[in-house]
């Protein structure tokens, strides 16, 4: 029988506690994954309600290197996270085109938000979490106005409220807000080996393991994770290194 991420972590937890094992924490994981000088990594900026499941709900992607939230598309130098002045929440994607494409993230974009309501996203609501593609350049403007109109289409009773424009700067949130559905986990946070701060921010597997705690991955890899745990723990609760 399946267990959902929740429940299969409170089950964890609870063998772990019972069976009195304890986690081996080996010398610090770096992980490479800047891309490399004939395959550079890209990257794309969405705005789509809350930057906390914004952020979850690309981590799991196949070629996504890196996720975080941020702030972009208003005027205010250095915003904060109770300072925005008219910046909108956002999440910055690192990907790796060779595996996944713009126009693929743009799908995932559509899917994971409501563009048709206007300045919020269920009860959230405000100008911070209006829908907003941020581009870098003519080609991406292009697809980007392609997919909206292609969404409008599937609607002819509503107004797709979703802005395009240009990218500025992209200002990274604070550290509190970066992996926010992984950081309410700690039996992963253990598994990774408890990272510093700057570590978890740009670990890669800390961005798939955000999107596995907010139960956002694909469902197939879901139950890879699922599985990945479930061997680890029966060998001892070695550090979790990949997935």
């Amino acid at each position: 029988m399946k267990l959902s991420a929740t429940v299969f972590v409170v089950a964890i937890i609870s063998w772990a506690v019972n069976s009195a094992v304890s986690i081996r924490f080996p010398d610090r994981i770096s992980e490479d994954s800047n891309g490399s000088a004939d395959h550079p990594l890209r990257t794309a900026v969405f705005a789509l309600g809350s930057f906390w499941r914004s952020e979850a709900a690309f981590g799991c992607l196949d070629g996504v290197v890196r996720t975080t939230a941020g702030y972009a598309g208003g005027s205010r130098p250095n915003p904060e996270y109770r300072s925005l002045g008219d910046h909108a929440e956002c999440v910055q994607i690192e990907y790796d085109p060779r595996i996944i494409s713009f126009r693929e993230l743009l799908d995932v974009f559509w899917a994971s938000h409501d563009c048709r309501q206007v300045f919020g996203q269920g009860p959230d609501v405000g100008n911070q979490y209006r829908s907003i593609i941020f581009t870098n350049g003519t080609e991406e403007s292009r697809l980007a106005a392609l997919s909206k109109e292609r969404e409008q289409t599937r609607s002819k009773s509503s107004v797709v409220t979703t802005q395009i424009q240009q990218l500025g700067t992209f200002y990274p949130a604070e550290p509190e807000h970066q992996k926010f559905e992984l950081r309410r986990n700690p039996l992963l946070l253990q598994l990774i080996g408890n990272l510093p701060e700057e570590e978890l921010e740009k670990s890669s597997l800390a961005t798939k393991l955000n999107g596995y705690a907010a139960e956002l991955c694909p469902p197939k890899i879901q139950r890879q994770i699922d599985a990945k745990i479930n061997d680890i723990t029966r060998k001892g609760w070695p550090i979790l290194r990949e997935i």
